[in-house]
């Protein structure tokens, strides 16, 4: 014999408030960053990116904190003559090569192209999410490349740097020579590698641009590297004024 059974149509899960039920919170993830399933809204996205980025860059500065202290501290320090057996300094200070300072004046031009680029794409989250996408020209980012820009800039920087470092060598100043020459190949090289990481995450940056990713998640890429971007900038106007001035 057959059997007939009814089927029911839930509503939508109500949250218990007293009396009365109320549906449950959900987060925001769509490109205007209002409520919506998904990802929590854009400023909280971007404050926790924020927080994410200091975070990953206190070993950094922990680490050339440690450098400075034993750069500065060797300075001072004598070794062991081996061939007279008595204490000497062997500190030699390196003339660093006049390229350095170009190189500065290309980090510190794509710093303020990467700030452009980093405010350009935040007006243009701004108006997504408050339903205002008119105040700003859909092709702005196409008339004004600044990502572009700071990736070329960078990446004229690294070179400047390995042509740098072939006019140490020139001068006879390599990797072994002298204490000195050590610690500054050191700093250099170790702030090299972490611009290329920053180089990196411009690429990543511009790759989410190319593929018309939403804008507040473009945003929040442009926003992190620009600011790791800033760090390194500093950090290397840090190391070079440690170079020059405290030799």
């Amino acid at each position: 014999m057959a059997s007939f059974s009814t089927t029911a149509t839930l509503d939508e899960p109500q949250v218990s408030r007293g009396n009365e039920g109320g549906a449950p919170p959900i987060f925001g993830g769509g490109d205007d960053g209002r409520a919506g399933r998904g990802l929590p809204d854009y400023p909280t996205r971007l404050r926790r990116a924020r927080l994410g980025l200091l975070v990953a860059l206190t070993p950094v500065l922990m680490l050339f904190v440690s450098f400075t202290s034993a750069y500065v501290v060797r300075q001072g320090l004598p070794t062991v003559d081996p061939r007279t057996n008595q204490l000497v300094r062997d500190w030699v200070p390196v003339k660093l090569p006049g390229l350095l300072w170009v190189n500065t004046l290309v980090l510190l031009l794509s710093s303020v192209g990467m700030e452009l680029a980093r405010r350009q794409m935040k007006v243009r989250a701004a108006a997504v999410t408050t339903r205002q996408m008119g105040q700003v020209p859909v092709s702005a980012e196409r008339k004004a490349p600044w990502l572009a820009i700071t990736i070329a800039l960078g990446l004229s920087f690294l070179l400047g740097q390995w042509m740098a470092w072939k006019r140490l060598g020139a001068s006879g100043f390599y990797v072994a020579t002298t204490p000195s020459s050590s610690f500054v190949y050191l700093l250099t090289g170790a702030h090299a590698v972490h611009l290329m990481g920053g180089v990196v995450a411009l690429l990543v940056a511009g790759l989410f641009v190319l593929l018309r990713r939403p804008v507040t998640t473009r945003s929040i890429v442009v926003d992190v590297a620009g600011w790791y971007w800033h760090f390194m900038a500093a950090l290397w106007v840090y190391i070079l004024c440690l170079l020059e001035f405290a030799r």
